[in-house]
């Protein structure tokens, strides 16, 4: 029986973790929390991140982090990409010759680098992976169906992790192209913010859509320039990730973004990843010499530089172009 481990108990890693459950997996939940981990095991709930959504009976849950990665043949990486580093110098001395995947959005601020290359440069020889896609971990946990994305530099280790990691509801789809899959997903979640600042600011579905449009062929300029594949992009990973995000309440990164247009205190709200990535998204555009006035406006507003509606001022006042 393949042995998964999934670092991280918060929504999405319970998720995962139902996953690898219902492919016929000995899963184990690592977590800092021992009320949370004590409430998966009593109880299979993760109230705190899933309200009363039941988990699979066979998941355990500890705080031991050799009890949960030794003879790990799968180690699913679910924590936010910006502990992500600090974490991988722990699970460093029980990793073995485990299979790392990452399953986190963003891009570090500290080194400009995305999650996969922080694993693989920590851990030169494993096999590192990343899933990424057009999911939330309630229609996942409800085993609702679901597609995602599972990249390896090796086609042989993406295919077995999607064999590995697919049920007849969860649907993986191997790719190769790891850059383009998380770029994919660390990038949408800054326009998901410019979404629902629209929707915040009552400015209208149309309006949304021309953001959606606009911001994806920012998307594309940007990940395309460091080397991303543009089937990857218009793949689940990248378009399809976007139209979730951009698109549901659910997404915590649209909805800080309509906290944003809406004027609300931004205090209250937990800081959505999208925040983290933005400005290191900006930074590496200006570095390639990439024009990408949605996140700039979203930078601008969450520095306090301008207003969400003056943002909105600023991009319809922009010179007409021709689309392409």
């Amino acid at each position: 029986m393949t042995k998964t481990c999934v670092i991280g108990s918060g929504a999405w890693g319970s998720a995962l973790a139902c996953v690898a459950a219902r492919a016929g997996h000995e899963v184990v939940i690592w977590g800092r929390s021992p009320e949370t981990i004590n409430e998966i095991n009593a109880s299979h709930t993760n109230s705190k991140y899933l309200d009363n959504l039941k988990i699979e009976k066979s998941i355990t849950a500890t705080t031991d982090l050799d009890q949960a990665i030794t003879g790990s043949d799968i180690v699913l990486l679910s924590i936010p990409t910006q502990t992500l580093s600090s974490r991988l110098d722990e699970i460093s001395k029980y990793i073995g010759d485990a299979i790392l995947v990452t399953c986190c959005k963003g891009i570090d601020r500290e080194t400009g680098k995305l999650p996969a290359e922080l694993v693989m440069q920590a851990f030169a020889q494993n096999s590192v992976g990343v899933l990424s896609g057009p999911s939330f971990a309630t229609d996942v946990v409800a085993n609702l169906p679901t597609a995602v994305t599972v990249a390896s530099q090796k086609v042989s280790v993406a295919d077995s992790l999607a064999g590995q990691l697919s049920t007849d509801i969860f649907r993986c789809y191997a790719a190769t192209d790891i850059k383009g899959v998380e770029l994919g997903g660390a990038l949408k979640n800054v326009l998901a913010l410019a979404v629902g600042a629209a929707r915040g600011m009552g400015l209208g579905a149309s309006a949304e859509a021309a953001l959606m449009a606009r911001g994806f062929a920012e998307l594309q300029r940007l990940a395309l320039a460091l080397g991303a594949k543009p089937e990857t992009l218009s793949g689940l990973s990248g378009f399809g990730d976007l139209v979730l995000t951009c698109s549901s309440p659910q997404s915590r990164n649209f909805s800080y973004g309509v906290a944003m247009g809406s004027g609300e205190s931004l205090e209250r709200l937990k800081l959505a990843e999208g925040a983290h990535t933005a400005g290191v998204a900006l930074k590496i555009a200006d570095e390639h010499g990439i024009d990408v006035p949605i996140i700039t406006a979203i930078v601008n507003v969450l520095d306090k530089k301008t207003t969400a509606r003056e943002a909105v001022h600023s991009l319809l006042t922009r010179p007409l172009k021709r689309e392409t």
